[in-house]
């Protein structure tokens, strides 16, 4: 019996003490929309009737969007110069 996309969802929410708002927050960095409504029926017990499943969309969303939170947005990189390596 392995974790499912909501235990993994719900571990997450534990280790970084993130709140509902937090998780609407950090799915915004990655142009993803989610309810607070949404998130409630995704932490509820499987047998609850308003239970809903995570998809691998939207916890792969949040995982971006997680990492964005944490490291901060990629650096741009330049145009047309590419790093040469130096060998020694």
């Amino acid at each position: 019996m392995g974790l499912n996309n909501n235990d993994i969802f719900k571990k997450l929410r534990v280790a970084h003490k993130l709140r509902d708002e937090d998780i609407v927050k950090i799915c915004k960095l990655v142009d993803f929309d989610i309810t607070k409504s949404e998130l409630g029926a995704f932490f509820r017990n499987e047998d609850h009737e308003k239970y809903k499943e995570v998809g691998d969309q939207i916890l792969r969303n949040f995982l971006n969007g997680l990492i964005i939170h944490l490291r901060g947005p990629m650096p741009k990189k330049e145009q047309g110069t590419t790093p040469k390596k130096k060998y020694n």
